[in-house]
């Protein structure tokens, strides 16, 4: 019997505008205290304005940027994988499971959309990454929209030709709004109308932050833009996270004095469940699903900034979340079996075998990693998993066996 939290999936996302900055020693907090007890199924971070710098020490590395390098330096010792990751200029998407949830995370597919200067600069825009989580189609979207007060119309023009550019291959959730839940977050840029800056400031000296709610562009825009309708998001309950100076807690002092606002956000959304027209199986499938007990459900934990970091203009903004699953595709498609321990090098094979439905693949390999690896690139060897299902992994495994030990593999 499937207990409840077995059908419960725990992601935590952030988002953080990091104004070009060279990442801090340590950014473990942004991701909650129980990074080290594996509570969490899921992180997913959106960064913006990432420095486009290519840093000598990493050159060579597969990830180029430091972010990268840092939240999987933070994540992998506690056996989380990054899963999707996806760049465009600033815009950086970053996403990391736990690697026993790996086989149950299908379709993986990333997108980009460049809205700045018209479409054809990536300072803004956004980046995406789909997937189905246990049979479930969730979307991950980070995004930078356009900034300054007077830019409203803008933002919600940008963000509309996002939704629509963003088109997935294959499966019924082609587009972003077609998945039963999408994560909208990032430095979204939606400023407080009509008060002056010091009745703004007056008002969060004083935690009278319901009387800036009600002018949040994003609040009011909420009521009346179609396309953002079905979107939620918690409670601002804390003070908007832009614009600091840098190294402080002090609002913007500069000749500017840009007016504070809750720029940085994350929001969710449902898919409309009606009852689908069953055209194809996937239809037919989740029309079923919402008649036999309701459709992925999703309960906010936390909304919260992190008023610690000074080096960017902003403050990071974190939340988590319960995705609740009617039921959960969890057969994997592919099984290894090890026959027994390896002790010498003729032992080193494995067989695999394959559910009817996986759609065999010239490119398909078998890899062997190291416990704590970070990436699906960051194998010790591998080999083509070519002919018959049953195929021997032996030639490269044996080059590398020698340098493993038992307790690695």
């Amino acid at each position: 019997t499937h207990t409840h939290t077995h059908l419960s999936h725990q992601v935590h996302i952030v988002t953080w505008n990091v104004g070009s900055a060279v990442p801090p020693e340590d950014i473990a907090s942004l991701f909650g205290p129980s990074v080290s007890e594996g509570n969490v199924d899921m992180f997913v971070i959106g960064f913006q304005e990432v420095n486009s710098m290519i840093n000598k020490r990493l050159k060579d590395a597969l990830f180029s940027d430091q972010w990268s390098e840092l939240c999987m330096d933070t994540l992998s010792p506690s056996g989380y994988v990054l899963v999707a990751s996806q760049r465009m200029q600033g815009v950086l998407l970053l996403v990391f499971s736990k690697y026993r949830h790996l086989p149950f995370l299908r379709g993986v597919q990333t997108q980009s959309t460049r809205t700045g200067l018209g479409g054809c600069w990536g300072n803004k825009g956004g980046v995406s990454a789909r997937m189905t989580v246990f049979g479930h189609p969730v979307c991950f979207l980070n995004c930078h929209l356009p900034a300054h007060m007077r830019n409203l119309e803008q933002r919600m023009e940008d963000f509309e030709s996002i939704l629509q550019q963003q088109q997935f291959d294959g499966g019924a959730a082609s587009g972003v709004l077609d998945h039963d839940v999408v994560f909208w977050f990032g430095d979204l840029n939606f400023r407080i109308e009509d008060y002056d800056i010091h009745v703004v400031k007056c008002a969060i000296d004083s935690n009278k932050l319901p009387l800036l709610w009600e002018r949040d562009q994003l609040n009011m825009a909420k009521i009346t833009e179609p396309i953002l309708e079905g979107f939620n998001e918690g409670q601002l309950s804390f003070p908007p996270t832009y614009k600091f100076d840098v190294g402080t807690h002090t609002y913007d002092t500069s000749a500017k004095k840009r007016k504070p606002a809750w720029t940085d956000r994350i929001l969710w959304r449902l898919r409309r469940t009606g009852s689908p027209v069953p055209t194809h199986n996937a239809a037919l499938q989740r029309g079923l699903t919402s008649w036999l007990g309701g459709a992925t459900k999703v309960t906010q934990h936390l909304y919260r900034s992190h008023m610690g970091y000074t080096i960017s203009d902003h403050k990071p903004v974190s939340a988590s979340f319960s995705l609740h699953f009617p039921f959960r595709v969890d057969t994997p498609l592919v099984e290894l079996q090890v026959n027994k321990e390896w002790y010498k090098v003729s032992d080193a094979t494995v067989r695999f075998t394959v559910a009817s439905t996986y759609q065999r693949s010239s490119w398909d390999w078998v890899a062997i990693y190291k416990v704590g690896f970070r990436h699906h690139k960051d194998y010790q060897a591998y080999t083509w998993a070519k002919g018959e299902p049953a195929a021997q992994v032996v030639a490269k495994i044996h080059l590398c066996y020698l340098s493993l030990t038992e307790s690695h593999c």
